[in-house]
């Protein structure tokens, strides 16, 4: 006799509107949640709960990371790709930026990066739309995870399963109470194991445990999300727009070709506008260095997206079955490409100028960098112009988006700023202390380096201990304590400093 089908009344499996399409994303009425997988995500929400809110919060972000990437790899069918492997690692090495540098607002940049990577390392995709869904997939499924739970539960009920969560929860609640209790009686027995008790086992003190609780209850639904769309993959790639009907060659040949024209101008002429570098801007009158780094970038915005558009209008417009078709093509998008090269390359000339003359700070090199990748994601379009083929370009632009805020990391963005604004003060004597006051510890061993009394005014801003910022203990913060402490702060007896341009 065949046992009645499991079903969660109420769930929107069983509603009769879909929001997906069937070939995007099935309505789901059968599947169970296994009970392996209820217990490990529990186990990641009680990782999560133990050490997102203590001193160590800045591992734990990776801890917690590679805890929720576990259960969802490793508690349902099928394997990890190598290529799931790879983006997951990528996902884990943004998270561990939170251990090595101290700035807030890096470490924020970073675990925003590892949650979309790390989402892709689940749903995948080989189109804009579908990455673009793909790192928005986990916000679709509380529904479903309820009704795929629900179901798993009523089947362990069913069949007497040997492990109920309830249970594990309270041996984990158990096991933790006695090397507590039977721990503080070692520990008070021997000073000896006290110390090695303390540099093993992390701070776990309960505080806010109403905050912990619903920390943890978080992440074991992010755990659980993350294993349903593993089992449950939506195809996202389905709701991409069809290819573009072919249109004459001419119609899109036409307006391509004067743009490249337009270009090729612009280049030739302004030679000494994109290139003319410092003499340039000292023999014309009323341009400064901001307006002129300011007029590289928004030339960069402008081309950029212009070719972005142009390229993705041109490319649905043309007839890939027609031969000749597809070599004016690919002469004239490449052409667009290399002449958008040279115009980044004068906007990162410009903005090397500007900062020479008037010192880092965080938005100028933030600048640098993102123009940079754009650099890069211009020379991907040209070899998808080159080859005509742009299947893998989706994947290769977030790829290098995430490789580049990796580098940019491991750069050290704040200490660079100190190092540059220090080699500076050393040449000209100038020196913005307001502003690096505000940088983060990063900066310290940089700012260490400054004569008396400047150091100290400049270090004497950092705040080194934590305070509330979440990122309380990490290598950069360990070492600008280790470092203050061998050389502690003297008084600040400079005035005045000079103020870097706008």
């Amino acid at each position: 006799m065949t046992a009645p089908a499991i079903t969660s009344p109420g769930t929107s499996d069983e509603i009769g509107i879909p929001l997906w399409p069937r070939d995007v994303w099935r309505r789901d009425r059968t599947s169970l949640a296994p009970g392996t997988t209820m217990q490990a995500a529990l186990a990641a929400g009680a990782v999560a709960a133990l050490t997102l809110q203590t001193t160590a919060a800045s591992v734990a972000y990776l801890i917690t990371g590679v805890a929720v990437a576990a259960v969802a790899f490793t508690s349902v069918r099928p394997r990890p790709s190598p290529t799931q492997l790879l983006v997951v690692a990528g996902s884990s090495a943004l998270l561990a930026v939170a251990a090595i540098r101290g700035a807030d607002w890096l470490v924020a940049l970073c675990v925003v990066a590892s949650w979309v990577v790390g989402s892709l390392a689940l749903v995948g995709g080989r189109t804009w739309t579908g990455l673009a869904l793909g790192s928005l997939a986990l916000g679709f499924t509380p529904v479903r995870v309820i009704g795929w739970m629900h179901r798993g539960r009523s089947r362990w009920r069913r069949t007497g399963s040997r492990v109920k969560p309830g249970r594990a929860v309270a041996v984990a609640a158990l096991s933790v109470a006695l090397v507590a209790l039977f721990g503080s009686l070692f520990v008070s027995a021997d000073p000896e194991f006290g110390r090695l008790f303390d540099d093993v086992v992390p701070d776990v003190r309960v505080t806010n445990p109403g905050g912990r609780l619903f920390l943890g209850a978080l992440v074991a639904g992010v755990a659980l999300a993350a294993t349903y769309v593993r089992r449950r993959t939506p195809l996202f790639d389905a709701l991409a727009p069809a290819p573009g009907r072919p249109i004459a060659s001419w119609e899109w040949a036409v307006p391509v070709g004067v743009l490249d024209l337009l270009f090729s101008g612009f280049v030739a002429v302004q030679v000494r506008v994109l290139f003319g570098g410092d003499d340039h801007v000292r023999d014309t009158d009323g341009l400064t260095y901001a307006n002129y780094a300011r007029q590289g970038f928004w030339q960069l915005a402008a081309v950029t997206v212009l070719t972005l558009i142009v390229i993705a209008v041109a490319v649905r417009k043309i007839d890939r079955g027609n031969r000749r078709d597809r070599m004016l093509a690919r002469g004239l998008l490449v052409l667009l490409c290399g002449l958008s090269l040279v115009i980044v390359a004068s906007a990162l000339h410009r903005m090397a100028l500007y900062e020479s003359e008037f010192g880092y700070t965080r938005l100028r090199l933030g600048v640098m960098a993102v123009e940079l990748w754009l650099g890069v994601v211009f020379v991907v379009l040209l070899a998808a112009g080159i080859r005509f083929s742009a299947r893998w370009l989706p994947r290769v632009v977030l790829a290098s988006a995430a490789v580049g805020l990796l580098g940019f990391a491991g750069l050290n963005p704040d200490g660079y700023i100190a190092e540059q604004n220090v080699r500076r003060y050393t040449d000209t004597g100038k020196l913005d202390i307001a502003y690096l006051r505000g940088l983060s510890v990063d900066a310290v061993p940089a700012l260490d380096r400054l004569p008396e009394p400047a150091r100290s005014c400049a270090l004497g801003g950092i705040d080194v201990g934590g305070g509330a910022s979440g990122f309380d203990y990490n290598a950069a913060r360990a070492r600008a304590q280790a470092i203050l402490k061998a050389r502690p702060l003297g008084p600040c007896a400079v005035n005045s400093t000079a103020r870097s341009g706008a």
